[in-house]
């Protein structure tokens, strides 16, 4: 069975990455002009994960899952208002909780994307155990781009 796709050179959906840091940033302002140039949609994914140290101490764990819905919605803030000056750009963020390889999996393969961005890990620890950019390239189902 032959498969031919009409007029479509590049990704119809680039998913990024981000959780604030200077890596993740420069990841999503990467994508939105990959996703400007190729007429795709950008889909912005913050996955807040709760270190398991906190289920330990009951009490402290509302306090991390507020300041995991704080920074979501700072990222949704910035993004908004580096998107209004970007007119042309098709994007939309998504804010999960979970582990960041599951759900930035998970949502990829919902969204159908032919793209995953994300930034280079600025933890050292990451450099023996592997980051999550690393699993993804290493699952080998979406060209995966690293942006330091």
């Amino acid at each position: 069975m032959s498969y031919f796709e009409l007029g479509n050179d590049g990704p119809l959906v680039i998913l990024v990455g981000v959780d604030g840091s200077d890596s993740s940033m420069h990841a999503a302002a990467y994508a939105a002009g990959m996703a400007r140039r190729h007429g795709a949609e950008l889909v912005i994914v913050y996955v807040g994960s709760t270190p398991q140290m906190s289920a330990l101490v009951p009490s402290l764990a509302g306090s991390v899952e507020e300041t995991l819905e704080e920074v979501a919605q700072d990222l949704r803030k910035q993004i908004e208002e580096a998107a209004s000056r970007e007119h042309t750009l098709n994007y939309r963020f998504l804010s999960v909780h979970g582990d960041p390889y599951t759900e930035l999996t998970r949502i990829a393969d919902e969204t159908r994307a032919d793209a995953v961005v994300v930034g280079a890990s600025e933890q050292a620890g990451h450099r023996l155990v592997g980051s999550i950019a690393v699993r993804l390239v290493r699952s080998g189902r979406w060209p995966v781009t690293v942006v330091p």
